[in-house]
């Protein structure tokens, strides 16, 4: 059994694995890593023969560790060791993988969608809808690029709302407040101001990584996408993206007990800040975070940085995510829009549930 883990940023880490009695009786480690010395591969494969098929990767990763550190007291290497574009968890991660406990990207074949412009709490809404599809087995993974119409703010799950937006600009410039299922701040979209995308992805995709890995690990075709429009950007902190020009992006994530995981992000594009200053509850710290050091100034990073129509940037996407990963078409489902009308109703246009934490 072949089990790979492409480390965001790094290199591919391959694991060939073979189980007897319930443990890993032969484990072959290999990649495009780097790795000094040499001696210490050998090593790594020794310290997961043994070991339960249904470890964990905590557990997996602290028998690497620990064979390394006795192998080195014990004088079989003749310098320290040295892991350079991979690490004991990445191989840990790889050997689930191999055991089928985890999954790659390319196990899985991708839905993209890109209806046109809904209102802001059926967005919200089809996030909700869409992950606990996948978790019921009627969906599978499925890629959603947003459209709207109307001037919006999203607020993280968590978030106050009285610190978070200001009541007179929200009448002033008539703007729909919708609360998230996902953590993460607040957003303030005008049509055609935001790139916005939802992933859903079971959990398996995301297995044995933590929070702050599963936001590069899911974001890493993003990085790419930018750079094919003439953007260079990195991570960022837990779950940013910048560039040279400041913050570009942020991710926020959902997981569900059915085993399905929501992530989702928003790309500044061309936003207008006088008016983000008069409907958020903002500092000019964070401003600046984003672009921008003057409210008299659009935090535009997108636009200015590719020079390209929001609706072909896009399409640039779009394309690079169908040359990565296996797609195909899809559509939201009769279904699925009647179930979001309904959660419209009963939650995500429902005062109490915009105000839950007031």
């Amino acid at each position: 059994m072949r089990g790979e883990y492409k480390v965001p940023g790094g290199k591919l880490v391959a694991a060939d694995v073979e189980v007897a009695g319930g443990a890993l009786t032969e484990v072959s480690v290999s990649g495009d890593f780097f790795l000094e010395p040499d001696a210490a591969l050998a090593v790594i494969d020794e310290s997961l023969r043994g070991r339960p098929a249904d470890a964990r990767v905590a557990d997996l990763t602290t028998a690497i560790e620990d064979g390394l550190r006795r192998a080195e007291a014990d004088g079989r290497f003749d310098a320290p060791v040295q892991m350079v574009g991979f690490s004991a968890e990445a191989v840990a991660i790889a050997v689930r993988r191999a055991l089928g406990h985890a999954t790659s990207w390319q196990d899985h074949t991708f839905e993209v969608i890109h209806p046109g412009p809904l209102p802001p709490a059926v967005l919200g809404a089809l996030d909700q809808v869409l992950t606990e599809e996948l978790a019921a087995g009627r969906r599978g993974p499925t890629l959603r690029f947003w459209e709207w119409d109307e001037r919006a703010v999203f607020i993280g799950s968590f978030q106050s709302l009285r610190n978070e937006v200001d009541p007179e600009g929200v009448a002033k410039h008539d703007v729909t407040v919708v609360r998230r299922i996902s953590g993460g701040g607040a957003m303030f979209m005008e049509a055609g101001n935001c790139i916005t995308f939802s992933l859903v992805v079971p959990a398996s995709l995301v297995d044995g990584l933590s929070f702050e890995q599963s936001y590069r690990f899911l974001d890493d075709w993003v990085i790419g996408a930018l750079g094919d429009v003439g953007v260079r950007a990195t991570f960022s902190g837990l779950n940013d993206i910048a560039s040279p020009a400041g913050k570009i992006a942020g991710s926020a994530q959902k997981r569900l007990a059915g085993g399905a995981v929501l992530h989702h992000m928003t790309m500044a594009y061309d936003i207008d800040a006088d008016k983000m200053l008069e409907v958020l509850r903002i500092g000019r710290e964070k401003l600046s975070d984003k672009g921008t050091t003057s409210a008299n100034k659009r935090v535009d990073p997108v636009r200015s940085q590719t020079g390209l129509p929001r609706e072909q940037v896009i399409d640039a996407f779009i394309a690079h995510f169908r040359s990565r990963y296996r797609t195909v078409d899809g559509e939201l489902r009769p279904e699925e829009l009647e179930r979001a009308q309904q959660l419209v109703e009963e939650k995500f246009g429902n005062p109490e549930w915009t105000a839950r934490v007031p």
